[in-house]
This record gives C-alpha cells, structure tokens and sequence, in this order.
C-alpha cells in the first residue's frame, strides 16, 4: 500500500526551500566569495593540466598561451577548446594528469560512434563527485533516511554508481535497480515504497506505462521526486510525469568528460533551470559556429571546464549540449542553465532547415491521442532526405483520432518549423523502448 502523502514524514518536505542553515558552506558563498575561489582553482587546473598531460601542453603551446597568463576568469577564452576527439585520440590513458595508479575507478562512454572515451577518477575526485550528488539530490529535496531507486545503468556508464555513492553520502538508503527488467522495477517500487527515482525521462514513462498495464495508478505510488537527466526533455514531458505520477520532476546535469551527472541541478523549490555547482566546474556558453564566447542569456553551445578534478582536468570542454546561463535564484552564486534544448551534433539539417527532436517532442506532447513515445527516422528518397516522425497513439485514442493527430502534428511541423516531414502513428507499445538513453534518431540515409 502506497504511503499517503501526509504520512511522508516530516523530513521531507519535498517542494519547500531549505533554511540558510542547512545548506553546505559552499551553497552559502557570496558571488565575490565564490569568484575568487574559481580563479584560484582555474589557475591551479591550467598548471596541472599543462604540466602533467602532454596534449594539453602542445594545445597551450599552440595557442601562444600559458597558465600564468590566467589572471583574470575572463582570461579562459584565450586558451583551446577541448573534443571529444581529443580524448579518443589519447585512448585510453593519454589524458589522465596523474600516475595511472593513483586512478581508483575507470569510466567510459559508449563508443557507439568511435572509440569510447575514458575518464579516471583518483580517491579525491570519486568523494567530490559524491558530494556533489549529495548536493544535488538535497537540492532536489532529498533528505537522509530517504529511499533512493536509481534506474540509471550501472557499469561503465556513470549514471548508475555516481547516483549510488552520492546518495550514500547523503545517508539516503540506495535501491540499485539499474535499467531493465521494467516489471521488476514496478513491483520493487511498489514494495520498497522509495521516495526518490533517479532515472532518464524516457525510462520513467516506460515505467508509468507498466504501472498502468499492471492496473496500478501511478499516482498511488510512494514517488514524491524523479531526478531526471542523461538526455534531453521539456517542459511539455515534465507536465505530463508530474500529472501521471504525481510528484516533483527536476534535471540532473552532467557529462562524463566532466564528471558524470551532478555538475548542475534543478532546485525543486523553483524548478527554473540548473544551477551549476561553479565552485568544481566553470561555465560557458559559446557560439558553436564562430566560436566566441556569448553574454548570459544567449543560447549556444555549453563549455565546461573542471576546477578540481585530479586524475583527468578538462579545459573548455565542447559538451554540444546548447543552453544559456542565467543569474542563479535558489542558490544565487550560482548561475542557472536553461534546460537542454538539444545537441548542436543532434541537429538535423532537413532540406536546409535546422530541426532538433526537442521541437517536435513539445508538438507530440501536446497532440492528444499520441503517447509520449516517438521516433524520427530519416531516409532518402529520389535525392532528396526525408523525415518520418514515428508516434505511437494512447490506447483510447480510435483509427479517426490517429489519423487527425498525424495530420495534425505534420501540419505544426510545417508551419512551427518550416519542414515537411511524413507522420506515422502506431499502436501503443511498438516503438523501441528505452532503459538508457534514449534512440531518438534513426538515420538510415546511405553513405555518400
């Protein structure tokens, strides 16, 4: 039997904002306070980057720049990006700044597009990511003695054991679901009465989807708090998870050549975008055709750079995540980062219109008779490259509402983006569900 909400105990207090005192020393700094501790960060990073990674040193070189020519925070614009290409030209130890036996834990990215980055953490970068997920589930209105179920995959990927230690070291009780075995998730959710569910969006939809074919409504459930990350999602998505499942969903940032996830978090209190935990990692934002730094408050491409990461420091790294900074609000050092809109290596560039799977997630979502679960599929035919957007229907949606809400999302992609694409809607439960990151995306164009 699911706990009723005014049996939650008082700890929790989940959607209400923390008193000064209980907030870490760090989330207390001033943005003067905190600025001074980025520069003498910054300045320690550039040195032991340069000093101890050998394609750090011959990009500096390159570039005509120093670490002492950093005196000033906005003196980071002077020295080189770093790719992701970078990492897997090193593969897999090159980039690492210190002795390979320091390194206590080893990291890597799928290689599903090439060889896989690698990212190693010493003893000292392992506790720091951990406190920052702390930081970040408290942020989210975690508390300790909660119950945690974490349905990031364990393994290589960081979601999974960067969410587990973190937890723990709020004093939080971790459930390691991991990914798949959806009924089994359900049933665990049901038993184990979990407050929290760290997991990706669309794995969280597929699991409103087993509680309802179960019989179960998902409203019942002891959830009062999804932290949500790994891939993008809007505002559109999050109305629909906190209507079916009746709790607070915020996003979890971060990437893997950075850290993992807990490099910026949506506060529940406000849910108005990610504050950037900037006293580890310094923001960004850059135009990612010309390569210029913009203001807050224009979008482009995310640049971060570590301020205290050990065994593997990254400098201006492309994240491809575009965003814009804003002033912060429930941590007001800190400045916010708009949700993720896309990737600028997500785009589709369709007959000469820039089109990103975000646009047409908002159109999905606000259709009715289409389920949140879609995919686009891209081909060619005659020349020329197409677009399929693959939806699957509700259950109660009939054949004639099916074939207004195809017509329907076609025409809002046509005069929203300026686009043609083809609109198949599908019975419910035929597209390829996630337990990961989601496949949004399937190019099947041939090779030129």
């Amino acid at each position: 039997m699911a706990i009723p909400h005014n049996d939650v105990p008082s700890a929790t207090r989940l959607g209400t904002a923390p008193s000064p005192a209980e907030l870490s020393p760090a989330e207390r700094l001033s943005v003067d306070e905190l600025r001074a501790h980025q520069l003498e960060r910054l300045r320690w990073t550039l040195r032991h980057a340069y000093e101890n990674v050998p394609l750090y040193r011959r990009k500096f070189d390159e570039a005509g720049v120093h670490p002492d020519d950093c005196t000033d925070l906005a003196d980071l614009a002077k020295f080189p990006v770093t790719t992701k290409d970078d990492l897997r030209k090193t593969y897999p130890f090159g980039m690492f700044a210190v002795p390979r036996e320091r390194v206590r834990r080893i990291h890597a990215s799928s290689g599903t597009t090439g060889k896989p980055t690698v990212v190693g953490y010493t003893e000292a970068d392992i506790d720091t990511w951990a406190t920052l997920i702390a930081r970040s589930i408290f942020a989210a209105g975690g508390r300790p003695g909660h119950k945690v179920h974490i349905a990031y995959g364990y393994g290589l990927f960081t979601g999974g054991l960067g969410a587990h230690y973190g937890a723990e070291k709020l004093g939080c009780t971790v459930i390691p679901a991991s990914g798949g075995m959806t009924a089994r998730q359900v049933q665990l959710i049901n038993d184990l009465q979990p407050e929290i569910i760290m997991v990706t969006p669309s794995y969280l939809l597929t699991l409103i989807d087993e509680f309802e074919r179960q019989g179960i409504d998902p409203r019942s459930t002891s959830l009062r708090v999804g932290i949500l990350g790994a891939e993008p999602w809007t505002e559109r998505m999050r109305a629909e998870i906190e209507e079916r499942l009746d709790l607070d969903a915020v996003d979890i940032y971060g990437l893997s050549e950075v850290m993992g996830p807990g490099v910026a978090q949506e506060c529940v209190e406000t849910k108005d975008g990610l504050h950037v935990w900037e006293d580890h990692f310094y923001p960004e934002v850059i135009d990612p055709v010309e390569g210029t730094v913009l203001p807050d408050g224009e979008t482009g491409e995310l640049l971060l750079t570590s301020l205290t990461k050990e065994a593997l420091p990254i400098i201006r790294y492309r994240t491809r995540d575009l965003t814009a900074l804003r002033p912060g609000t429930a941590r007001p050092a800190y400045r916010r980062m708009d949700k993720i809109t896309g990737r600028s290596d997500d785009l589709i560039i369709l007959r000469g219109v820039n089109v990103f799977p975000t646009q047409i997630e908002k159109i999905v979502l606000d259709t009715a008779g289409l389920s949140p679960h879609f995919q686009l599929r891209l081909s060619r035919k005659d020349r020329r490259d197409q677009l399929t957007v693959v939806v699957e229907a509700r259950a109660d949606a009939s054949a004639d509402r099916r074939a207004v809400a195809a017509t329907e999302v076609a025409t809002r992609i046509k005069d929203g983006i300026g686009v043609t694409v083809d609109v198949e809607v599908v019975d419910p439960e035929t597209v390829e569900r996630s337990v990961g990151k989601f496949r949004r995306v399937i190019d099947r164009r041939p090779s030129d």
